[in-house]
């Protein structure tokens, strides 16, 4: 079940041929003279994987009973720096994490029909099984040290994909023809290039003293029960080098500042709320000022939600902020076209077939871009120039004025698409497989209204429908959603701020406990306008290929009809004492 996450500090987380098969037998794809050849000005973990990759082609492809076609060695290496403040306290101190990652994607049979050809029994989303678990390396540069793990692993690597392979084959020859029957892979055109490494440069005195200052602005809400405030660095270096001559050295420096605080509703409801800012440069990170101002406006919030009435079950006209619509559309589109949900049988499919087909209002686009870093002057967190099997990233026009056009595409065809849009994605430990980037909403410039008019658009609305009131969703925390032919075709958001607003003028009430529950083709069916302003949601998701930043940009929606549901609730009370702070200041004591 895929999941953006985008509530990194909450605590609680929510067929194959009937004929007989005539294998075509493949020989390794030779890169160009020398592409793969060690060079002195590689890094130490360059040199080793290109050596390495050098004796694997010379001497594995014909090994096994299924020769190897390609082959391809991934590192991450990633470098974390964080300090965390609870309600005015240093939590954990500077701290620095280091790791560094390889996988081997080890492909035998050809590209037609390989191992990693789905089979019925593989466990839902297991990509790791295909190819086989990750290994650590040892951070330090001793390159006999590296080439010795690389060299066992693809040796464990190619004795798993013969027998996955046996398996595939002996599936093929007893079930019944698969409704897609595309190749299993393609091998796209090679790809070097080398980033060097950039310096995080952080200051760990100075966070450690801001994560202070900060967490204890919390202190004057006596009913917050957590209040955590969370500054983090972080580098991802990545070394990818294939069989076919792609070497690509890069990385990825980010910088991000989480604010959280909880508390708990008389009525035992579990309340909570964050708040982030992510950015490219250290310089940009906010101050303490800033920090506290966030905190405070978190615990004013907070206070207002925990006094707010409880949602009921509700379906009616709504109006989806730009950051809620963001993620509104991330959950019930961007999922369902990726495109190795459209070949694979266990998929519920949604948008297979409706290439070429009205799926939304004529009015609303929908492109992924990964190969921009910025909307505005907002850093987008999907931003990369290179997916993880190499190929360039690039804008891709999913949705032209409300018709299907394309789905998002890795390494592995589907029908009426070949080849790669530069999508193919992964954490490590986890085989690439289709994932989104930077999805963008984009309305028709002359059906854009402003916020005003779009508002009296939700009343006109809600008037017209004769409902008691709509609703408008401020912010949202995430979401999930149910992509499995086996399951039920539905979504869920998690919205943190929502509003209902009464169509005879009276002041607008606050509401908590909402969840936002449907069907991804009536809902996108049922966009009425659009706003002329655009937001954008920075976060990591979850899928098969495990968790990856990406970020989602819309303006905001009116939706006529949108259903929620009633959150459930514990039925544990506030704590019975008041905070011990809060108690000592009543008595006279002072902090």
């Amino acid at each position: 079940m895929p999941k953006a996450n985008f509530r990194s500090l909450h605590k609680n987380w929510r067929a194959a041929l009937s004929t007989a098969l005539v294998l075509m037998l493949v020989p390794v794809v030779v890169p160009a003279k020398n592409q793969l050849v060690a060079a002195e000005t590689d890094s130490v973990v360059m040199q080793a994987l290109k050596e390495e990759m050098a004796r694997s082609l010379a001497h594995l492809k014909n090994a096994g009973d299924a020769p190897i076609y390609y082959i391809a060695y991934r590192v991450f290496e990633r470098e974390v720096a964080n300090v965390s403040g609870d309600y005015g306290s240093v939590r954990e101190k500077f701290d620095i994490s280091k790791s560094r990652t390889l996988d081997v994607e080890l492909r035998v049979g050809s590209p037609k029909l390989d191992n990693s050809h789905k089979i019925p029994k593989d466990d839902p989303g297991a990509t790791r099984a295909v190819f086989g678990y990750e290994v650590q390396l040892p951070f330090e540069d001793d390159k006999m040290a590296l080439r010795n793990i690389i060299w066992l692993k693809t040796d464990a690597a190619l004795r798993l994909a013969q027998r996955k392979f046996a398996q595939v084959k002996a599936n093929k020859d007893v079930l019944v023809a698969e409704d897609d029957r595309s190749d299993d892979y393609v091998l796209e055109k090679p790809q070097v290039f080398y980033a060097p490494k950039k310096p995080m440069n952080v200051d760990h005195l100075l966070w450690e003293s801001q994560v202070r200052e900060a967490s204890a602005v919390f202190r004057e809400f006596p009913f917050i029960r957590t209040g955590d405030v969370d500054l983090t660095a972080q580098r991802l270096r990545r070394y990818l080098v294939t069989s076919t001559g792609t070497a690509l050295e890069d990385e990825r420096v980010s910088y991000d500042a989480r604010l959280y605080a909880d508390t708990v509703a008389n009525d035992g409801m579990v309340l909570w709320l964050l708040d982030r800012a992510e950015v490219d440069d250290v310089k940009k990170m906010p101050d303490a000022a800033t920090l506290k101002a966030m905190a405070k406006k978190l615990g004013e919030s907070l206070d207002k939600l925990r006094k707010s009435a409880v949602a009921q079950p509700y379906a009616g006209p709504v109006i989806l902020q730009g950051r809620a619509a963001a993620v509104f559309f991330h959950e019930i589109f961007g999922h369902r076209i990726e495109g190795h949900r459209q070949k694979d049988e266990s998929e519920g499919r949604t948008f297979t077939d409706k290439v070429g087909m009205q799926v939304m209002p004529k009015f609303i686009s929908v492109i992924d871009d990964a190969s921009t870093s910025k909307l505005g002057k907002t850093t987008l967190n999907g931003f990369y120039k290179f997916d993880d099997e190499g190929v360039p990233s690039q804008k891709v026009v999913l949705v032209d004025k409300g018709i299907l056009r394309k789905f998002l595409m890795s390494n592995s065809p589907i029908r009426g698409f070949k080849n790669s849009n530069g999508h193919g994605r992964c954490r490590e430990g986890h085989a690439p497989v289709a994932r989104q980037g930077n999805l963008m909403v984009v309305a028709d410039v002359k059906n854009q209204v402003s916020p005003q008019e779009l508002r009296a658009l939700l009343i006109k609305e809600i008037k017209r429908q004769k409902k008691p009131y709509g609703l408008i969703f401020d912010d949202i925390e995430g979401g999930s959603t149910l992509t499995r032919s086996s399951d039920p075709q539905i979504y869920s958001l998690y919205p943190l701020k929502v509003t209902k607003v009464f169509p005879d003028g009276r002041p607008d009430e606050l509401l908590r406990g909402v969840d936002i529950v449907g069907t991804p083709l009536a809902s996108l069916e049922l966009i009425l306008a659009a706003g002329n302003d655009v937001q954008t949601f920075n976060g990591v998701c979850g899928a098969e290929s495990g968790w990856i930043p990406v970020s989602a940009s819309s303006p905001s929606l009116l939706v006529k009809t949108v259903e929620v549901a009633r959150q459930a609730k514990s039925h544990n009370k506030p704590p019975l004492l008041p905070d011990p702070l809060h108690e000592s200041r009543q008595r006279g004591v002072k902090h």
